[in-house]
């Protein structure tokens, strides 16, 4: 059974920076695509970022493109996302995904339990 476990998160500054890992257990996720979405309070879950599986490959919300950096080091079975100048509006619980397609959409197999961010002003 594939596990996925997000750290990270934390409350930190508006214009700070945090990267959130993705550490995958139980599996290999050398041939999947993965994301990261997330949810602010009384909010739909959001896609935030996807890469594919070799890493080549990447989208982002507009949101967050121009600030934030997805990668993926396979050798690890693990995932980043590096966030910069962070803002008011960032701040939600972030989930890491994983699936068969590079979609954008919370369509995934895999979901992790999420980790919280939170950005103060």
């Amino acid at each position: 059974q594939v596990e996925l476990v997000e750290s990270g998160g934390r409350l930190v500054q508006a214009g700070a920076s945090l990267r959130l890992s993705c550490a995958v257990s139980g599996g290999t996720i050398s041939s999947s695509a993965m994301g990261w979405f997330r949810q602010a309070p009384g909010k739909e879950r959001e896609f935030v970022s996807v890469i594919n599986a070799s890493g080549g490959d990447r989208a982002y919300a507009d949101s967050v493109k121009g600030r934030f950096a997805i990668s993926r080091d396979n050798t690890k079975n693990t995932m980043y996302l590096q966030m910069d100048d962070l803002k008011l509006e960032d701040t939600a619980v972030y989930y890491c995904t994983a699936g068969p397609s590079f979609v954008t959409t919370p369509t995934y197999d895999y979901w992790g339990q999420g980790t919280q961010v939170t950005v103060s002003s």
